[in-house]
């Protein structure tokens, strides 16, 4: 099912998000699944459960060919359940990025270059991970830190500007 995403301003996304508890239940398969299908239908490479006004900590990510993002090296499809992020090493770089809940807008985000991160599967087990990639720290970031950050831009374009 297609969720309606929140938008920046909407206060929800200020509110603190829960660790999930119960693992591989017919409701948390649900979550991901319509997280899959928003994602999916807006074009995007991430989703927080925070951003469809789930306060779960709960984040999925992914890219393929996407129009949203077309020099985006391929991601696969992954999903985080109270991911725990830790950077490795202190080496950083500034890119554009998107966001769902700013729909037409990117800004200049810096971002670690490479993460270490822990998660739970959603049947429970745990998952120890590296990722190199924007969107797996971007989203991961949005869910990990327990709310929705209001913005981590200061700079702001339409998106029309980059594209043309």
């Amino acid at each position: 099912m297609i969720r309606e995403v929140l938008r920046m301003g909407d206060p929800r996304l200020l509110q603190k998000s829960q660790l999930v508890e119960m693992f591989d239940t017919p409701a948390l398969h649900a979550l991901i699944k319509d997280m899959r299908d928003t994602m999916g239908r807006l074009e995007g490479a991430g989703l927080a459960a925070p951003q469809i006004g789930v306060l779960l900590r709960v984040v999925i990510f992914g890219v393929h060919a996407n129009p949203r993002y077309p020099d985006a090296e391929e991601v696969p499809d992954t999903v985080l359940i109270n991911p725990v992020l830790e950077p490795i090493g202190e080496e950083m770089e500034e890119g554009w990025e998107g966001c769902l809940s700013v729909p037409g807008l990117r800004g200049m985000v810096p971002r670690y270059l490479r993460l270490r991160f822990s998660t739970s599967a959603a049947r429970g087990s745990s998952a120890p991970s590296k990722a190199s990639t924007r969107g797996s720290s971007s989203t991961s970031v949005t869910t990990s830190t327990e709310s929705c950050t209001p913005c981590e831009s200061r700079t702001f374009v339409c998106l029309d500007s980059l594209t043309s």
